[in-house]
């Protein structure tokens, strides 16, 4: 008498749902804390960023996310996972996981393409898309159709360790130098010569011969209100450079009669060279910065 095979284990669309929502929400969760690490490699914002007001828009934004997973899910997620069982079980018999990335891209593609054909969107960033959206939705479906009755606690923990993990590895990784935290660029006499503008009219023209002249350009001193507009000061006069005992201490100091500048910090990056201010004070976050607008002789 031969024994009837066991017949496998029926999902639950339910539990699938759950763990593809979840899966959604630790995508955008890594995703976050890899902006947050390439942010600091960054040369910084020229006002500080407010971290009171960023955790409101980060829960805000979890909420959203949650709904806009649920819905992605219900659109694209379990219909994929439905549709790679029926054509695994059409064409072979038994369904095979890779059904699920080609139902994935085929479901997305439709909605994409319109969107794009509508908007006249070029071909190259919406293959892109469309890659990345294939991607991490086949990702949730991956993972929702395993049948494990402890699938979504694992999920959970094992998501939440990833993105923990990949923090602290990148925190790890920008304080022993293995990332390469934002250092403002090495400049030099040679590089001073030529107009440099702030944001509206201000500009400083700096010559080899170490002359400079000033029109327009705001002065910052210690406990300025950050919000008030600066006055501002014209005139003829000269500059040095100091190279101070690194890239951070490097200096350029301009003197103007009739003006008063503290000392011009360096920032921003090789291709793009600025000199700055503390605004209000070095603790306040706010800059005043000049970039590098045409060179000079």
């Amino acid at each position: 008498m031969h024994e009837k095979p066991e017949t496998p284990e029926k999902r639950s669309y339910g539990l699938m749902l759950l763990v593809s929502v979840l899966v959604g929400c630790l995508e955008v969760a890594l995703t976050v804390v890899v902006i947050f690490l390439y942010v600091e490699t960054q040369p910084p914002p020229d006002t500080p960023v407010d971290h009171t007001a960023l955790a409101g828009s980060l829960l805000s934004l979890g909420l959203i996310v949650a709904v806009i997973a649920v819905l992605l899910t219900l659109v694209f997620v379990l219909p994929s996972v439905a549709l790679a069982h029926l054509l695994g079980r059409l064409t072979g018999g038994r369904e095979a996981w890779w059904w699920v990335p080609l139902t994935t891209a085929a479901l997305v593609a439709a909605p994409i393409w319109a969107f794009a054909s509508y908007n006249d969107v070029e071909t190259r960033p919406v293959l892109v898309f469309w890659a990345i959206a294939t991607a991490s939705l086949s990702a949730g479906g991956l993972i929702a159709r395993l049948r494990h009755p402890d699938l979504l606690r694992r999920v959970a923990l094992g998501g939440t360790a990833l993105v923990v993990g990949t923090g602290l590895l990148g925190a790890l990784g920008l304080t022993a130098g293995l990332l390469p935290a934002y250092e403002p660029p090495k400049i030099g006499p040679a590089t001073m010569p030529g107009t440099w503008g702030d944001h509206t009219a201000g500009k400083l023209v700096f010559t080899s011969d170490g002359r400079v002249t000033a029109f327009g350009v705001a002065e910052h001193r210690p406990g300025d209100d950050p919000h008030v507009l600066a006055p501002q000061c014209s005139g003829s006069g000269t500059w040095s450079y100091e190279p101070g005992r690194g890239v951070r201490t490097q200096k350029v100091r301009i003197q103007v009669p009739g003006c008063s500048w503290p000392a011009w910090s360096v920032g921003g990056t090789d291709r793009e060279p600025r000199i700055r201010q503390d605004i209000g004070g070095p603790d306040s976050g706010y800059l005043y910065e000049l970039r590098k607008v045409t060179g000079g002789s």
